[in-house]
């Protein structure tokens, strides 16, 4: 079970390059139930997702890169590309900081993952979060493939005025 609070980013923190990361290009060959294919640094993960907001079931595992390239040709939508950051929390938690490139250039969002839902619902994000979007089904990253050129500007303005 997957557990996750998602934030979108007031202002990054200080030498965000001196953390962790991960380069991550990822696309879905079904958002419905969700079906996704990532590339993460020189790793390839195929993963099912039930429905959900808070909480959802997740079940990953690896393929091989000509098995992500067979499936990438069967995408529905568009790429997602991304540099993921791990910064540790002071409550011991890990924020997953992504940082959209490409059509979503400028778009900043963090998850924090939970052990339970009564921890999740109690968290107090810090002071560098924006708003918690966690309840706005229009911020998974399925939701966000399957935009047009056209709504994708349209919702980087309406987030950049939150």
């Amino acid at each position: 079970m997957e557990i996750e609070r998602k934030y979108l980013i007031r202002q990054l923190p200080n030498h965000l390059n001196d953390y962790p990361h991960d380069e991550i290009s990822q696309a879905y060959i079904s958002t419905d139930p969700v079906i996704r294919i990532r590339k993460k640094n020189e790793d390839y993960i195929l993963t099912i997702k039930s429905k959900g907001l808070l909480a959802r079931e997740e079940i990953e595992m690896p393929i091989s890169k000509e098995s992500f390239l067979h499936l990438l040709e069967k995408k529905d939508g568009i790429n997602i590309e991304k540099t993921r950051y791990k910064i540790p929390e002071s409550r011991g938690y890990l924020i997953e900081l992504d940082v959209f490139h490409g059509v979503y250039e400028g778009f900043i969002m963090a998850e924090i993952e939970f052990p339970d839902l009564e921890t999740a619902n109690r968290y107090q994000p810090p002071e560098w979060f924006g708003r918690d979007v966690t309840m706005d089904s229009r911020f998974h990253n399925s939701n966000l493939s399957r935009q047009t050129p056209e709504e994708i500007t349209e919702f980087l303005k309406v987030i950049t005025k939150n």
